[in-house]
C-alpha cells in the first residue's frame, strides 16, 4: 500500500525522534566514538614553595604564608594550566627537610566516559590539601631557608615539560643557622652582587633556569620602609635572574 503524503510528512518527524533518544544512549555508554567535549590537556609543570617561618605567622608583625597561599594557589594553577605540582617547605634547613608531600596530577589519565572537569576539581582539591600539610609540617621545622627551598623545588619540578613555574609564598627573608639576610649591606648594586658572591659560594646555584618564579609576600616585612623595601626586592631579582638564570614575575604579588 502506498503511503500518504501525511505519513510521508510524519516519518522524519519519527525519525528524529528515536535519534534524539538513541544519541544520548550511545553518549551514556562511552562507545567507540567519545560524545564528551574533550579539555585541553594540561602541560606545564608547576612547583609551590611554602614558608613555615616565625615571620610566616598570622601575627601583626607576619605575613600570613596561609592566608595568602589559599588567597593565590588555585588561581596560580589555573592561569599556568599546571599539569603537574610538586611541594618544597622553607624551614631551617630546606633542602633537608623531612617534610614531604608527594606530586599531585592535575591532568589525570582518562578515557573517553571520563567527567575530567569533575576528575581535575578533585585533583585540584588534593593538590590544596597537599599544599596546607606542607605549611603545617615547615611550621614545626620553623627558620626561613629560601635558598634551599629554591633548590629543592628546582630538583623535585620536571624539566622536560614547558617552562616550569614556581609559586614562593615568603616574605623571602633568607635566615637560617650559616647565613642573615638581615645583616648584610644590600644598599647598593655592588654591593648586593658580594652578597650574592658569598650566598652561592656557600649554597650553589638552585636549579631553577629558565624557569618562572612567582613571588608571593615578597619584602612585606619592609613595609613601612620603602627604600629598604626596594633594595630587598633588588637583590632578589638580581639573585634569581643574573644568577640563577630564572625570570622573576610578580603577578600573584600579595
Amino acid at each position: 500500500m502506498p503511503h500518504s503524503a501525511r505519513t510521508a510528512h510524519r516519518s522524519p518527524v519519527r525519525a528524529a525522534r528515536r535519534l534524539a533518544v538513541v544519541v544520548p544512549l550511545v553518549c551514556s555508554l562511552a562507545a567507540l566514538v567519545s560524545c564528551s567535549k574533550q579539555e585541553e590537556a594540561l602541560t606545564t609543570p608547576c612547583g609551590v614553595v611554602v614558608d613555615g617561618s616565625g615571620s610566616a605567622a598570622a601575627a601583626k608583625q607576619g605575613f600570613d604564608s596561609e592566608a595568602k597561599l589559599k588567597d593565590s594557589f588555585g588561581e596560580f594553577l589555573t592561569s599556568q594550566k599546571c599539569g603537574t605540582v610538586d611541594f618544597a617547605p622553607i624551614t631551617r634547613s630546606s633542602r633537608s627537610s623531612s617534610c614531604r608531600q608527594q606530586q599531585v596530577d592535575l591532568d589525570p589519565p582518562h578515557d573517553a566516559g571520563t567527567d575530567q572537569k569533575a576528575q581535575r576539581a578533585r585533583a585540584l582539591q588534593d593538590a590544596a590539601v597537599a599544599a596546607l600539610a606542607e605549611l603545617k609540617c615547615a611550621r614545626g621545622q620553623n627558620g626561613s631557608d629560601v635558598w634551599g627551598a629554591l633548590a629543592r623545588i628546582g630538583e623535585g619540578v620536571p624539566h622536560d615539560g614547558g617552562a616550569a613555574k614556581l609559586l614562593v609564598v615568603s616574605d623571602f627573608d633568607q635566615s637560617d643557622p650559616e647565613f642573615v639576610l638581615s645583616h648584610q649591606d644590600l644598599t647598593t648594586k655592588d654591593k648586593r652582587a658580594k652578597v650574592i658572591d658569598s650566598l652561592v659560594k656557600q649554597r650553589g646555584l638552585p636549579g631553577i633556569k629558565g624557569m618562572d618564579v612567582f613571588p608571593v609576600g615578597l619584602g612585606m616585612q619592609y613595609s613601612a620602609k620603602p627604600s629598604e623595601a626596594d633594595d630587598f626586592e633588588s637583590f632578589w631579582v638580581e639573585a634569581l635572574e643574573g644568577r640563577a638564570q630564572a625570570h622573576v614575575d610578580t603577578q600573584y604579588k600579595r
